[in-house]
């Protein structure tokens, strides 16, 4: 097997080998952009280490060692000699981008006696270049704590009254080695490595670390990145752009990522490499500036940007570093972006024919359509409002929430994360938290990519601020806020106020609704919507739904006065009482379909009878149950006695869904009342409603035709008495693995199945939904699962066991429908599993439904390729 290739063996095809950033390496060279010369460490080196307990085989070390010469060879320079050194950077590069997540070192290969051998006029850059190299080996390759060497730069800035590192002379940067050299000793025991072989393999195993640390383990969780991909490792000739004043770096976009807008987007800054840029530790030059500063790199850096958007027919992320006034590119990829922009950047592309309708689909990631649906500050509430500072508008949306210093001690969503820099370590209270506001970087800093990819609100480089999180205290200008405290964040212009505003849900127009309506040409399996309430049927409409998949008649009964009926029913002792507090709630009940039906008219509305226990509709408060002791007449004893008796061990295993209706068929008649009645009514009025009446929780065929025929008795009676024909479908919910086995007698009973996939998972697994995140992140630590299985539908076991469902049904009843209604409906990988065995619809929450939209015609197109 072969494990080091130089960049001219590969391409941007073999990214599952190279990774991402190795096969576009590749790819530039080959297409003639200025890229300085490397070679790749593969993914198979990376998964090979693992197996072989962290070590480097030899064989893998003999060929770094050949690609090494090769490089040496090809630039007329030679690691570890002093008089013409080769220094090298070396980055990790997974399959899928993972900004930030992993380990980067840069300037590897000087050394004391190389450092030394430099000429006077580049003492102080190769000063910098040693001190920055001594503090990534200690971080990266080490573990050493970096703040340790960041208080060294902050006493020296202090003692000589400087603020920015640009600032240090050549005595200083000296001054800076030394005394990160007697750090390292002192934490280590030894000298600083002098050997540059020994740097080189030490920091490709680090990489290779990175890809399990503990950041990048959550980030592949979060986005569904098998473990098993490993990651490559990048090691690429130096270029500096912090050479001199005729130097730089930068970060591009060759469209606004934010916006979409067809502009070069991007910041660099002179005599800087790009750590600087993406650290936040200087706010950066805007990169339009570059064109007064350098009107010929401007226009030559424009050129590649367009030749390689045009390439690989997507907007493109570049680094780039200015050389004593000569351009090179570093990195190119498919650059993160907002919804917002991934949306306009498609249909633009297709109206410049430079994609087709399904490239375009394919383009956008269906998990973040719901930041299209990002809340915006109501204009009225707005006005009445000042700004208290302005940074940088990293990320759209409008954030409310307290303030947090640090993201452990954030608490809750009801939050916005301060920090001076975001760094990866931050990402899971990037995740919770409403916004996020730092104090230093740029629009490319780590806060403001991973802010957009998230879909989070952020406003970055606040730099008139002041934040601390060990004195838990934000000043901006007079204004002195502490943790806890309420403030508002507009990641649309950048603004920062105090206190609370007022929000108000987006505007669906434009390319969206000219990107979803794609939707419709290539989609197969049909998006429905989760509804209980007009309000939800409304807002499902509008964002795309197919009517109805899931109306949980359950949530109709929490408004007070149904609740109260609701309750007596409950606690009545006969039959008679029963029926008597159902008679009160019909009126409600069938209101509440009548305007489903209404809002959903020509479009199905699958409604499940009553599910959870009755238990969950008691109340818990002393004066409620005091009150309706006095509506039963009985004393509070007697109704403290009767919800104790309903209390189960398990509910989730209880007394619940169909065995309700078995228990108390009048709970059955009433929700067939209701339903039948609205249609009839509906009707009437030139509404043609399709009604799907669900059964929750069997797990038995006789137990379905008892319900079932208490149903059609009830239905067909008032269809009668009404003179009227209305077609209605009756079917389950297949939650229990039993009904899997009995799926071919279920089918013959059922118009349709819909999975509850939530329920079915928990009964499948063994393990409950709500207890589960106890003991689930030692399985992802320790490999066992790669992924949530309530996020995404478990492939091995709950997919083939819904498979095996509709394989027995289909065969007994080749009409019947199939769904599913569980979390998983809105998950896009999930989606196309889904698709793959041939169900027809999903229905998730509505604001999931663009997503799902999106992931149906994406799966069609893959499946059909």
């Amino acid at each position: 097997m072969k494990y080091v290739y130089s960049f001219k063996e590969g391409n941007k095809d073999m990214r599952n080998i190279l990774g991402g950033k190795g096969a576009n390496l590749c790819e530039m060279a080959k297409i003639g952009l200025p890229v300085p010369n490397g070679f790749i460490v593969s993914t198979d080196a990376c998964n090979n280490y693992y197996e072989n307990n962290k070590e480097l085989n030899d064989e893998i070390i003999k060929e770094i060692n050949e690609k090494l010469e090769e490089l040496e060879k090809s630039s007329g320079k030679k690691l570890g000699d002093k008089k013409n050194p080769l220094l090298v950077s070396v980055r990790s590069g997974a399959r899928a981008s993972m900004p930030g997540m992993m380990d980067t070192i840069l300037n590897l290969g000087l050394n004391d006696e190389i450092v030394e051998s430099f000429s006077e006029e580049n003492k102080r850059f190769i000063y910098d270049s040693y001190r920055r190299f001594i503090q990534m080996f200690s971080d990266v390759v080490k573990g050493y704590d970096k703040s340790k060497f960041e208080r060294v730069l902050d006493e020296i800035k202090k003692e000589k009254g400087i603020k920015l590192d640009i600032e240090f002379t050549k005595e200083d940067m000296k001054e800076i080695v030394l005394k990160f050299k007697d750090i390292y000793k002192e934490i280590s025991g030894e000298e600083f490595p002098q050997n540059t072989k020994y740097q080189l393999i030490e920091a490709i195993k680090s990489v290779f670390n990175s890809w399990n640390n503990e950041r990048a383990n959550i980030y592949r969780q979060m986005n569904n990145i098998p473990y098993s991909w490993g990651t490559a490792v990048n090691v690429q000739q130096m270029v500096y752009g912090n050479l001199n004043e005729k130097s730089g770096s930068g970060v591009a976009f060759s469209r606004n990522p934010a916006t979409g807008e067809n502009e070069l987007f991007g910041e660099y800054l002179i005599n800087a490499q790009g750590e600087d840029i993406v650290a936040g530790i200087r706010t950066p030059n805007p990169i339009k500036t570059l064109e007064n500063y350098n009107k010929d790199l401007y226009d030559e850096f424009y050129g590649y940007a367009k030749k390689l958007e045009g390439h690989y027919k997507d907007m493109q992320d570049m680094e780039f570093t200015i050389e004593d006034g000569k351009l090179y590119i570093l990195q190119t990829r498919n650059g993160k972006r907002t919804a917002k922009a991934a949306v306009k950047i498609a249909v633009d592309l297709v109206k410049e024919g430079l994609i087709t309708k399904e490239e375009a689909l394919l383009s956008v990631d269906a998990s973040t359509l719901s930041q299209l649906l990002h809340k915006s500050f109501d204009e009225e509430d707005l006005k009445t409002k000042t700004p208290i500072g302005k940074g940088l508008a990293a990320s759209p949306g409008a954030g409310v929430g307290k303030i947090y210093f640090n993201s452990k001690d954030l608490k809750d969503e009801d939050s916005i994360l301060v920090r001076l820099e975001t760094s990866p370590e931050d990402i899971e209270g990037m995740k919770k938290a409403n916004g996020i506001l730092t104090i230093r970087g740029g629009m490319t800093s780590h806060a403001a990519v991973v802010a957009r990819q998230m879909g989070e609100c952020c406003v970055s480089g606040l730099n008139d601020a002041y934040a601390s999180e060990k004195e838990k205290v934000l000043k901006i200008g007079d204004i002195v806020l502490t943790e806890g405290d309420y403030i508002s964040i507009d990641g649309n212009t950048g603004n920062v106020y105090k206190g609370q505003i007022k929000t108000k849900d987006a505007v669906i127009e434009g390319e969206f609704e000219e990107f979803m309506s794609w939707t419709n040409e290539y989609s197969r399996i049909i998006v429905r919507a989760n509804a209980d309430s007009e309000k939800d049927a409304l807002n499902a409409k509008r964002l795309g739904a197919k009517g109805i998949g899931l109306c949980r008649t359950e949530h109709m009964f929490f408004e007070k006065e149904r609740i109260f009926n609701f309750r007596r029913m409950i606690l009545s002792e006969t039959k008679e009482e029963r029926e008597e507090a159902l008679s009160k709630i019909l009126p409600y009940q069938q209101s509440d379909f009548e305007k489903l039906f209404t809002v959903m008219n020509n479009e199905k509305v699958v409604i499940r009878y009553l599910d959870p226990p009755l238990h969950e509709f008691l109340p818990k408060e002393e004066s409620e149950i005091k009150e309706l002791a006095e509506s039963l007449n009985i004393s509070l004893e007697e109704i403290h006695d009767r919800i104790s008796e309903l209390k189960e061990f398990n509910p989730m295993m209880g007394h619940r869904g169909v065995r309700l209706a078995i228990t108390y068929p009048e709970i059955a008649i009433m929700q067939t009342k209701a339903v039948i009645n609205a249609a009839v009514n509906v009707k009437k009025n030139g509404i043609n409603p399709i009604v799907d009446i669900m059964i929750p929780l069997i797990g038995d065929d006789v137990e379905l035709k008892y319900v079932k025929n208490i149903i059609k008795t009830e239905a067909d009676k008032i269809l009668k008495e009404n003179n009227t024909d209305i077609e209605y479908k009756i079917g389950t919910m297949i939650e229990i693995p039993r009904a899997i086995i009995i799926s071919d007698l279920l089918g013959k009973e059922c118009d349709f199945f819909s999975y509850g996939t939530n329920d079915l998972t928990q009964l499948t697994f063994g393990f409950s939904r709500d207890d589960s995140g106890k003991f689930l992140k030692d399985y992802y630590d320790k490999k066992i699962f790669e992924s949530d299985p309530f996020k995404s539908v478990d492939e091995k076991g709950v997919l083939r066991l819904v498979n095996i469902s509709k394989e027995k049904a289909k065969l007994a009843n080749p009409n019947i429908e199939f769904g599913v209604c569980g979390e998983h409906a809105g998950d896009p990988k999930s989606i196309e599993n889904f698709d793959r065995i041939g169900l027809d619809y999903v229905s998730c929450s509505a604001f999931r439904v663009p997503g799902a939209r999106l992931a149906s015609a994406q799966s069609n197109i893959k499946n059909s390729k």
